[in-house]
């Protein structure tokens, strides 16, 4: 990686579909898992501002990897190649100059394994680039998990599609339906099995446009020690038993879509 970046070529991951702008403060990158995902995802950019990059499974944990073995796997070489941004420790003086992206957004699925991929592409980011975070270049998307359809009704009230993120988003918006006049049961709700199931239009409308998107800003509300201690106690692999101690103390105030 380092001869690659040093060789004065601009050396890109092959699987990066990138944008049209080479102006950091206006280009985001979507890292999103899988090629069906990814293919979805390239069809319902802007082309001008957004790239895509397509990761093949989930992300390996990187916890525990030194820098030196870091690369080794290539999905995340890819990555450090698309972001222009060589890994680094909390402490390095880190030369952010050659940062393509403003924004890095890891775009998943709304369901369990797609909050796996966040914890896995987070844990990545606050380990061996913690600067991105810092920095507040890192976001999370939130793609909608439900769509409603309702009908038209009464003058002036046209059909219409809705979204919710999760079911009690869902049970809201049906709740204003009925507020609204609307007969229940009258509109239908469908559940997204995953990104690649959305069409362009839904995914753009949904997820990437920035002006009707929800995204998260990633940031360290307790500090970094504090973040360290979560992150080794969950991603370390000798700690399986504290794991377990904290799952069975918190578990029961976790709300997880299992099905």
């Amino acid at each position: 990686v380092e001869r690659r970046k040093t060789s004065g070529v601009a050396v890109l991951p092959g699987k990066l579909t990138d944008c049209a702008s080479e102006d950091p403060e206006r280009t985001e990158l979507f890292i999103v898992e899988g090629d069906s995902a990814g293919g979805s995802a390239k069809q319902a950019r802007d082309k001008e501002f957004q790239a895509v990059l397509p990761l093949k499974g989930k992300p390996k944990n990187t916890w525990q990897d030194s820098p030196d073995t870091l690369y080794a796997n290539k999905e995340i070489e890819a990555i450090a190649l698309a972001i222009g941004v060589d890994h680094h420790k909390p402490g390095d003086a880190v030369d952010l100059s050659g940062l393509r992206y403003k924004r890095t957004i890891i775009l998943a699925d709304a369901d369990v394994d797609g909050s796996h991929i966040q914890v896995l592409l987070l844990t990545l980011f606050f380990r061996h680039f913690p600067k991105l975070i810092e920095n507040g270049y890192v976001f999370v998307a939130q793609p909608p998990l439900f769509r409603i359809d309702v009908p038209a009704h009464g003058k002036n009230k046209p059909a219409r599609k809705l979204y919710a993120l999760d079911e009690q988003e869902l049970q809201v918006l049906e709740e204003k339906l009925v507020d609204e006049g609307v007969r229940e049961g009258a509109w239908t709700v469908s559940r997204f099995k995953g990104l690649g199931e959305m069409n362009a239009d839904q995914l753009w409308e949904t997820t990437l446009n920035p002006d009707t998107r929800r995204v998260l800003p990633v940031s360290l509300e307790d500090g970094l020690e504090v973040s360290n201690d979560i992150f080794n106690m969950m991603m370390a692999r000798e700690n399986a038993s504290q794991r377990r101690e904290w799952m069975e103390t918190y578990g029961n105030l976790v709300e997880a879509d299992i099905t």
